[in-house]
């Protein structure tokens, strides 16, 4: 059960040993702090957030599934996080620009005691993060994250509205994606749900060999799909494996399925 006199942290890195040396001088230098998990993933991580609702996250920025940075625009509103990084100083600029706490590995004691000591004068006055500002401005001015190949990191997971509840979606499990007004409509097996990431911006993330955009508004995913059909006017229409309904693909992108 949550002591409610004693802040609570989680901590996410795909290096263990390095997960633990932070939790080990975080014990040293905030005592009263809790620990109450730790994610070597970035889906680990944001499940880990959604059931504990920490006080903290540090969060390292490349993680296998999900960034740092995708797991924290995820976060519940009064969060605090702190990045992790390894970038080089054009990164950490970037992080100084959007006002948000970082740090740079290895982590020394003297830094991450400035860090404790914001952290405790900001849960002290009982400010909200900013958060989603500050990530605005990272989209902005932080490098693209790559793998060890330089590709582009795909998109693994989601956080997506259905209801009342809040669901962690693998992308694989997605059939389709459609825009809709201000927000996404993700459409799985099971029923819709929503995001808040714009289409366009959604597309990016997503790897182009399995997800194709076949209409302004509609991104498929072609494992999804069991047929397609042109009709004599040449629109071709694509027929789901997981959903009843049928998908059209516009005539800028009928192209794409000649071969199909």
């Amino acid at each position: 059960m949550k002591d409610a006199a004693r802040p609570t942290a989680v901590i996410a890195d795909d290096e263990p040993r390095l997960a633990e040396f932070l939790a080990g001088r975080l014990a040293l230098l905030w005592p009263e702090l809790l620990i109450v998990g730790m994610a070597a993933n970035g889906p680990q991580a944001q499940a880990l957030m959604m059931a504990e609702a920490p006080d903290i996250a540090f969060l390292d920025i490349r993680m296998p599934g999900l960034t740092g940075l995708e797991v924290a625009r995820s976060a519940a509103a009064h969060v605090h996080v702190v990045f992790v990084t390894a970038y080089d100083q054009y990164a950490v600029d970037a992080f100084k620009h959007a006002a948000v706490d970082y740090l740079l590995k290895p982590v020394g004691d003297e830094r991450l005691a400035e860090t404790v000591a914001r952290l405790k004068a900001k849960l002290q006055a009982d400010t909200a993060p900013e958060l989603q500002a500050a990530l605005a401005v990272l989209a902005r001015f932080a490098p693209i994250q790559r793998n060890a190949n330089g590709a582009p990191e795909r998109l693994a997971w989601i956080r997506a509205s259905a209801g009342a509840q809040v669901r962690l979606i693998a992308v694989e499990e997605v059939s389709y994606f459609q825009a809709n007004d201000k927000y996404t409509s993700v459409f799985t097996a099971e029923g819709e749900a929503l995001i808040r990431t714009p289409l366009k911006e959604l597309g990016e993330q997503l790897d182009p060999d399995r997800f194709w955009q076949v209409h302004r508004g509609t991104i498929v995913n072609l494992g999804h799909v069991s047929t397609t059909t042109r009709d004599l006017t040449g629109r071709v229409t694509l027929k789901l494996k997981t959903r009843p309904e049928q998908v059209a693909v516009s005539r800028a992108y009928a192209h794409l399925f000649k071969q199909m």
